[in-house]
């Protein structure tokens, strides 16, 4: 049986959340974001900085295109949707250091980050049922 403290340290080691990639954005540090959902859904709106590689084409694409030394953070829709998982798997077959960011692009979307499609940055909307959201002060 696996203890709590195992468990939960592996999960950390393979997880990750939009709050804590946007701060390793912000904080400049060496990743790849990889958007691993179609091409409509990325037509639709996207993380700002990820890049397009929909999970079916990872194994063919990414050795062409990101240096196997870079590590990587898969979203997909939300928690319901499997596709980060997926991309994860295709990710780690070839060797890469990945993570999986849970909650995927609605929580990104919905803690208010960056978002933007073909045409530009999309608004920034903070949803208090997932995160604080305090009122400007004035000053």
């Amino acid at each position: 049986m696996t203890d709590a403290l195992s468990y939960f340290s592996a999960k950390l080691a393979l997880e990750t959340d939009a709050s804590d990639v946007y701060a390793a954005q912000k904080d400049g540090e060496p990743f790849v974001l990889v958007d691993v959902r179609g091409d409509d859904a990325w037509a639709q709106g996207r993380i700002q900085g990820a890049i397009h590689m929909p999970y079916r084409e990872i194994a063919e694409r990414a050795p062409r295109e990101i240096d196997p030394s870079t590590r990587v953070v898969v979203y997909c829709w939300s928690s319901g949707c499997n596709a980060g998982t997926k991309g994860a798997v295709e990710f780690a077959k070839l060797g890469y250091s990945v993570k999986e960011m849970i909650g995927g692009y609605e929580y990104w979307v919905r803690e208010g980050q960056p978002t933007e499609n073909d045409e530009g940055a999309l608004p920034r909307v903070f949803d208090p049922q997932v995160m604080v959201v305090r009122s400007k002060v004035a000053g």
